[in-house]
């Protein structure tokens, strides 16, 4: 079948075609309008040595770093997204959704503080109350091991909470998933239409497995062409009889 013919079959069978393609709109925008728009803010931070530590480097903490920070980094991140730290979070009015790692491809103690939502207001500040919340909870681990102010890691800010953006990209899937399916069973309906159409009425299906074939009727008489009919004739033959040895009279 051709695309000539694709489009013969379905400007024939346009009142299945259409109701399928209506209806097919009318979930894509019920997708569109229930799924709501998300946005995403994000803040990077780092762990840096104590101040006793960066003696030797005349204070500057970003000149000593140690495999501990990061050891700690991570520490810290499983800590922030436990349930623990989610219901202190929502109680601060942290709303939407955290999550706290070590930064994709990071040389160094660095985390991504991201929080997602649907008012962009409350992302920004979801995403300062987080970070706050953060360098709480490393002061926190700390004095529970009774270190000593000066020999505290310290956290700093490297990027502040960035303004959300729209995350469209799972409302588009969705979009698109519903789309494609209602126009591909829209296709499917119209060619079965088609199909059942163009299939003789009178066809005769065949028997099933172990059912008894059908009997002909049987042929009366009255069926039977009258040229099929012999036709008897009565002939009378008349013999003559020759005498032997003479003629015959008759």
């Amino acid at each position: 079948m051709d695309l000539a013919e694709i489009w013969r079959v379905m400007r024939r069978r346009w009142y299945v075609l259409l109701p399928g393609l209506l209806l097919t709109a009318a979930l894509t925008t019920a997708v569109h309008l229930l799924i709501p728009v998300e946005y995403q803010s994000q803040t990077t931070v780092t762990l840096l040595n104590s101040s006793k530590a960066t003696e030797a480097f005349d204070g500057n903490p970003f000149l000593s770093t140690q495999a501990s920070l990061t050891g700690m980094a991570d520490g810290l991140a499983r800590n922030l997204n436990s349930d623990g730290a989610k219901a202190d979070l929502k109680a601060l009015g942290v709303t939407g959704r955290h999550e706290v790692k070590i930064a994709d491809n990071a040389q160094g103690p660095f985390m991504w503080l991201t929080v997602t939502g649907t008012d962009p207001a409350a992302v920004l500040t979801s995403g300062e109350l987080l970070a706050a919340y953060a360098d709480k909870r490393l002061g926190e681990f700390q004095t529970q091991q009774s270190v000593a102010p000066e020999a505290m890691i310290r956290m700093a800010t490297i990027v502040p909470p960035q303004k959300p953006e729209a995350q469209t990209k799972t409302r588009i899937q969705y979009i698109v998933m519903v789309g494609a399916l209602g126009l591909v069973l829209s296709l499917v309906a119209t060619f079965y239409v088609e199909a059942r159409r163009r299939t003789p009425r009178g066809k005769e299906r065949p028997a099933p497995d172990g059912a008894p074939a059908a009997v002909p009727a049987a042929v009366t008489p009255a069926a039977v062409p009258a040229a099929a009919t012999p036709v008897t004739t009565d002939e009378t033959i008349a013999l003559r009889t020759v005498g032997s040895g003479g003629a015959g009279s008759p």
